[in-house]
């Protein structure tokens, strides 16, 4: 292992759980080994399926709810 991969390791273990996992799941993915699946809770499946049927009936955001969206992160 190269030193600065032991010093980006050194860093990450002092972060917290879910930012090292988040942090493995990266690397993982760039290394081509992403076995990582994400469990979608409830609510998570509830919501993408009321997006697609949102889709399916053709009700998208309007340019200006968009920009909106957009403005209130500072985008």
């Amino acid at each position: 292992m190269t030193t600065l991969l032991e010093k980006a390791f050194d860093v990450a273990r002092q972060l917290p759980a879910e930012e090292q996992d988040e942090l493995a799941r990266v690397l993982l993915r760039l290394t081509g080994h992403d076995d990582a699946r994400v469990e979608l809770t409830p609510a998570d499946l509830a919501s993408f399926e009321g997006s697609l049927r949102e889709a399916d009936q053709r009700e998208f955001a309007t340019d200006h709810e968009i920009s909106s969206i957009w403005a209130k992160h500072g985008l």
